[in-house]
């Protein structure tokens, strides 16, 4: 059976954009034809995403696989590590939680996974005509090279040439270029076939001396330099981006006449990206807040998002004071929506009973803004499925909902226990969340509501009408994910080397 080409791309550290760069080449090469996958053999995110088939995957590759018109499948990210400490993760082995892992006891581990991420790539290459892989961090970091399962040891297996990316907008482009070179072996430097500069700011024409030269050092080529943008709204994969200041959630927003939305950052944060949408409507104000002094002073929507960790962000809400602030705004009449971890929170208690994500028998105080109660129940019992509903109650933040089909996905450990008052049923029969008689707050499991337009609307229009009374919102176009992805593989197209990029794929690259 004739086996896939493939293409790697490591970086020369975390957040220099591989993950951006392929999924701008997954959209590139799937509109020249090809049957096109993404795999990263382990990832390390809290952004994570459902299957179809009810398997977790990082964020990261599914949105890869959507930009190459594809569905998410678990061989595309085999290992999925979710951090709970800063040794400590949830180790999620093709879409299940296996269970949780030191650092040290994931390293002894290493063999038998290293046959999963193999199984998994060549499973890929059999169905499709090209892999682009995917590194993670530096790989070169030496102290953990004989550990190595994402970068030079996958491109080992798939017999992938390498295109090595830095960050020119750090600063040190050279240093960190060249510095990884010289410290590849000989026979891992032998399967870089070329350089990609990324995030530049400026004229490129003052910089194409420097191409020339990092060449000439390099002795291989420089596919191309891609500018830094802001106006791709592309999913991230991680809280990374959070500390640097570029998700899209943190952009500015320059909007007089808006609803004042905020969305609660917690130190174990995920699935952030499901409310990109909702940054990107013109009729919004929304803020990414991690602290009191950070709230509005007169915000219309409080959203408790998800978390990995939802007693530890309990208690660092208490801890903070946001908690209390929280509560002092629900007072004033600020709408309230809790998804997954943050449905937890807004409730009276929240229990670990076996410890799942934290010590056996850990309580936490809830927020105590609905009548439900969450326990934890083992890893084995873990809901990770995808998720079709329609809204229950039509009041308060959801009046102008219609009863279309919504899609959805869930994640959660938890379940929780709330009166009669249920959100949203479920197509396959179930009921989720709940809401207040006014309507005004609410919480339920379903992740990725923001996406569904007729959603995102309605919310805004709710919130709109209670701040500006009978003044409707301008209606505005749409936010499309695949629009972004076309954006996103023409700036690649016009910035780099097409044609040298095909040479390496097939191997004629001198």
């Amino acid at each position: 059976m004739r086996l896939a080409k493939t293409l790697m791309i490591q970086g020369t550290a975390s957040t220099v954009g591989k993950s951006t760069l392929v999924t701008g080449l997954c959209r590139l090469f799937a509109q020249e034809g090809l049957r096109v996958a993404p795999f990263k053999a382990q990832n390390m995110a809290l952004n994570s995403f459902v299957t179809a088939d009810g398997g977790e995957i990082g964020r990261a590759q599914a949105v890869q696989a959507e930009a190459a018109g594809i569905e998410p499948a678990v061989e595309m990210n085999p290992i999925l590590l979710k951090p709970e400490g800063n040794s400590r993760s949830q180790v999620v082995m093709l879409g299940r939680p296996l269970r949780r892992m030191e650092a040290q006891e994931y390293y002894r581990h290493r063999t038998g996974f290293r046959e999963v991420v193999q199984r998994s790539l060549e499973a890929l290459r059999q169905r499709f005509d090209l892999v682009l892989i995917e590194g993670a961090g530096s790989p070169v970091e030496l102290n953990l090279a004989q550990y190595d399962l994402v970068n030079m040891a996958v491109a080992h297996l798939a017999d992938a040439p390498v295109l090595l990316v830095g960050d020119i907008d750090r600063g040190g482009i050279f240093a960190s270029l060249l510095g990884t070179l010289q410290l590849f072996k000989p026979e891992e430097r032998a399967r870089v076939k070329g350089l990609i500069i990324n995030k530049f700011r400026g004229d490129l024409a003052l910089w194409r001396d420097g191409e020339r030269l990092l060449a000439r050092m390099a002795d291989m080529p420089v596919l191309g330099t891609v500018p830094y943008y802001t106006d791709i709204a592309i999913a991230e994969e991680d809280s990374v981006s959070l500390e640097r200041g570029t998700s899209l959630l943190q952009r500015p927003q320059k909007r007089t006449r808006a609803v004042d939305i905020v969305v609660i950052r917690y130190p174990y944060l995920s699935n952030f990206d499901e409310f990109d949408a909702l940054a990107a409507e013109p009729q919004v104000r929304l803020s990414l807040v991690g602290s009191p002094e950070e709230l509005p002073e007169r915000p219309d929507l409080i959203i408790l998002p998800g978390s990995k960790n939802t007693l530890s962000d309990l208690g660092w809400l208490w801890r903070s004071g946001l908690a209390l602030q929280i509560r002092h705004h629900a007072a004033q009449g600020a709408a309230l929506l809790g998804i997954c971890g943050g449905y937890q929170m807004l409730g009276e208690r929240v229990c670990d009973p076996e410890g799942v994500e934290s010590a056996p028998g850990t309580v936490e105080p809830g927020l105590n803004l609905l009548p439900v109660e969450t326990g934890f129940v083992s890893l084995e019992e873990k809901v990770t499925q995808q998720s079709r509903a329609r809204i229950l109650t039509r009041r308060g933040l959801f009046a102008a909902l219609d009863d279309s089909e919504l899609q959805a996905y869930q994640i959660h450990a938890g379940r929780t226990r709330a009166p009669e008052n249920p959100l949203f049923g479920l197509v396959q029969g179930e009921t989720d969340g709940w809401i207040s008689a006014d309507g005004w707050k609410a919480g339920c499991y379903l992740h990725g509501l923001f996406e569904n337009e007729a959603f995102r609307k309605a919310v805004i229009q709710a919130l709109w009408k209670r701040r500006y009374t009978q003044d409707e919102p301008q209606p505005d176009t749409a936010f499309s994910r695949q629009q972004e992805y076309d954006k996103l593989a023409a700036l690649l197209r016009q910035h780099l080397d097409l044609k040298l990029l095909y040479r390496i794929l097939e191997g004629r690259e001198g």
